[in-house]
């Protein structure tokens, strides 16, 4: 008999649990965060081949900050991006930086959180590969 009020004290406590938390997802950035976590976790589950690029409402300033910030991590290599690099055209920091950016996001191990780039990334499901640029999934 004794075994059989452990259970329910279980469910009810995992109830209270999950209203808790869907009461705490129902508010602003929270959600949002909660909404990443899913299609995260739909993409790793449904193997979605995906990629980072900057949102084109980025202003150049900050397409500037993730080129560098991305160019400067020790695994990613930029080459193709620089003059003569079968990325360099078109020459535009939206180009330059989806394509570092995307660099980044696949050698951090292609989390939501690996394209943030304080809310300047997005990641896609299309391949944003142009003639003879190459974005690695």
């Amino acid at each position: 008999m004794e075994s059989r009020k452990h259970p329910s004290a279980f469910l009810l406590l995992a109830l209270a649990l999950l209203l808790s938390f869907a009461a705490h997802i129902g508010h602003g950035e929270s959600r949002e965060l909660s909404d990443e976590i899913e299609i995260d976790l739909r993409q790793k589950r449904n193997g979605d081949v995906t990629w980072c690029i900057a949102k084109p409402s980025t202003d150049n300033g900050n397409l500037n900050s993730n080129i560098e910030y991305s160019c400067g991590q020790k695994q990613v290599d930029c080459r193709p991006i620089q003059l003569g690099g079968a990325c360099f055209s078109p020459n535009n920091y939206i180009s330059h930086a989806s394509y570092a950016m995307n660099l980044f996001y696949k050698s951090a191990g292609k989390n939501f959180w690996d394209c943030h780039f304080n809310g300047t990334g997005l990641i896609v499901t299309q391949d944003p590969s142009v003639g003879a640029c190459y974005y690695p999934a």
